[in-house]
């Protein structure tokens, strides 16, 4: 089955106290890269929440947003460094005895005092909302991957048409390639004849043309062409993140239409390869976008 990389997902969940939503939106990445947005008391959560993504998703940027309304996910408490005060008063009374200074310390001065006072926010929700938020990001995340297989079907039905599109060029190679050759030998012997007056010598026109057939010889190329199509059809075909095994194959295709390319001095031959790098340029496009 095919995913494409880019979709949206969302989760709500609304009762007598508070309100939950989960909002989901992934792009193009080569890794599995998740960034999430949360309120500061659910960070303690993070690290289950992005398990729950990975066991589902393999590949591309995730952007997760989470807001609770309606409920105090953490208390605040006030305590008191009981160390640092009595610091302060033993250094208060070396003072007066040091300097001869009387005076006493007020809750006044206790108050005013930094650090002795300290404010902190503890965490109180339930294990109830950490499980209902879970199930949550379970939930936008099927989503997600509903609207990234909607969309990575479409991509499939494309790229089977273009992959299509090449097999049916390179049999039209496969047609021109013996032309070439028959092509070259009626034009050497119009050479030779135009240059030499009277016979020509057959067994060096022979040689010429052996010479030139091995090195424009693109039968190979065009077979390994035919395979790579195949071996793309049927990864397509297949379950699991695939991305990066059809760019490979894309590669590998390129590579082949380029020696062909490198190799051919016949205008034909040179138009019919332009127009396979053309549609396997288009095919590497889409299989960026694909997990």
């Amino acid at each position: 089955m095919v995913k494409s990389m880019t979709g949206y997902g969302s989760a709500f969940l609304q009762t007598d106290t508070y309100t939950i939503t989960v909002e989901m939106k992934s792009v193009n990445h080569r890794f599995c890269e998740i960034n999430m947005r949360m309120p500061k008391q659910l960070l303690s959560l993070e690290e289950k929440m992005k398990r729950v993504i990975n066991m589902l998703i393999h590949r591309g940027r995730v952007e997760v947003f989470i807001t609770i309304d309606g409920i105090g996910l953490s208390s605040r408490k006030l305590e008191v460094d009981w160390d640092l005060l009595r610091d302060y008063i033993k250094k208060t009374e070396e003072i007066k005895s040091s300097s001869n200074i009387q005076g006493s310390i007020t809750i006044s001065d206790v108050l005013q005092l930094d650090n002795v006072l300290i404010v902190n926010e503890v965490e109180d929700y339930q294990s109830e909302l950490e499980t209902q938020l879970l199930q949550l990001v379970e939930t936008a995340t099927r989503k997600l991957i509903e609207m990234r297989t909607s969309e990575g079907e479409t991509i499939k039905t494309d790229l089977l048409n273009q992959v299509k599109e090449v097999e049916q060029t390179s049999l039209q190679l496969m047609e021109y390639a013996p032309n070439v050759i028959l092509t070259y030998k009626e034009r050497l012997e119009k050479r030779m004849k135009d240059w030499v007056q009277g016979s020509v010598d057959e067994q060096r026109i022979a040689t010429e043309v052996a010479i030139f057939a091995d090195r424009s010889d693109i039968n190979e190329e065009l077979q390994r062409i035919q395979s790579h199509v195949h071996q793309f059809q049927r990864t397509l075909e297949t379950d699991g993140p695939i991305g990066r095994k059809l760019d490979f194959i894309i590669q590998e295709l390129n590579r082949e239409t380029n020696t062909i390319g490198s190799k051919s001095n016949d205008a034909k031959i040179s138009n019919t390869v332009i127009n396979m790098k053309a549609c396997l340029e288009k095919m590497k496009e889409q299989v960026q976008n694909i997990e």
